[in-house]
Order: structure tokens, then C-alpha cells, then sequence
């Protein structure tokens, strides 16, 4: 089955870049997926089918994906050319509030991986939750346990065990990982 295209040319401020760099994206997000439903009434954009967000160096893969932003414009004006003043109209003009990556998420950025069942970014705390059976790697350094916690502000991160399985976090660091 021949995959349909969603490819959004309109910046996403605080989406992708700021979960790495906590700073104003440069260029646009380009995502990928089977489908792609817009809800104006819910301030939604749900893509489903091997989703597939990449932006400057950064990959997220997962499921589904949902992003749930502040109301701007309306969805459909994504169709619309560009203006005379300039880029074409976003429905996330007004920013984004929240993201969630459902089923197979893995992020990916330039010597790290980051794998989990779901993955949240909220935005006014500018923190991204990975949940489920978490993995982190840099170079060959790995950390594993249910819930991973980033503060993107704070430069800090949390990862917790699955008490309920009596699970317990764990961490593996080799000298020299990354001089390979």
C-alpha cells in the first residue's frame, strides 16, 4: 500500500527542536504518515501509520502521533498558497500545548537513542515524559527503567522503576563509549 504524505513546510515552535535544543526552531518539520486527521473543534493534528517527524538531525518514530495546540488558525488554511506577507497560514500559530507519540516510539539524535511504549512533551513546563519499558543509549552507555523523565529548562532528567513488577532502574556505562 502506497503511504500518503502529510509534509507540513510551517515551523512548529517548541515541538521538536526545543525537546533537544530549548530553542527556536530554524527550519520546518517534515512528518510522514498512512493518515492524518485535523480537528479544529479539539485543536488537534493525529497522525496514524508509521509516523515519522524529522527535524534538523532529530527522528521520531512511533505509531500514532497527536499534537494538541493552542487555537490559531484553522486547519483547513494549511492548503492555502502562501500570502504576499509571507509563510502560508498554521493552524499552530497560536503554539503548541502538548504531544503525544503513541506505540513503537523511538527518538533519535545525533549518538543517542531513546525507545519506549509512549512518549509526552508539555510545553509550558517544557518537559518530555517516555513511558514503558525505557531505554536510553549514548554510544554504548544504556540506561532501562519505565519512565523517563526530561526538564528541558533544568538540564535534568528522572528515571523510575516499575514498582508494580519490582523492577528496579539500570544503568550501563563503558570507559570510552564514545571513542569508537
Amino acid at each position: 500500500m502506497k503511504r500518503s504524505l502529510a509534509l507540513f513546510t510551517f515551523v512548529l515552535p517548541l515541538l521538536l527542536n526545543s525537546l533537544v535544543w530549548g530553542e527556536t526552531p530554524k527550519t520546518s518539520v517534515k512528518i510522514e504518515a498512512d493518515q492524518m486527521l485535523s480537528s479544529q473543534k479539539d485543536n488537534t493534528v493525529f497522525f496514524s501509520g508509521r509516523v515519522e517527524a524529522k527535524q534538523e538531525g532529530l527522528t521520531i518514530h512511533s505509531d500514532e502521533m497527536t499534537v494538541h495546540y493552542t487555537a490559531g488558525q484553522s486547519p483547513a488554511k494549511l492548503a492555502q498558497p502562501k500570502t504576499d506577507e509571507g509563510a502560508a497560514p498554521s493552524p499552530l500559530d497560536g503554539g503548541i500545548e502538548r504531544l503525544l507519540a503513541k506505540g513503537h516510539v523511538e527518538i533519535t539524535k545525533e549518538g543517542w537513542v531513546a525507545t519506549g511504549n509512549q512518549a509526552e512533551y508539555f510545553s509550558k513546563e517544557r518537559k518530555v515524559v517516555l513511558t514503558g519499558e525505557t531505554k536510553v543509549w549514548q554510544n554504548n552507555n544504556l540506561i532501562t527503567g519505565d519512565t523517563f523523565t526530561l526538564y528541558l529548562d533544568e538540564g535534568k532528567s528522572i528515571v523510575e522503576r516499575n514498582s508494580k513488577k519490582g523492577e528496579r532502574v539500570k544503568a550501563f556505562f563503558y570507559p570510552d563509549a564514545g571513542k569508537h
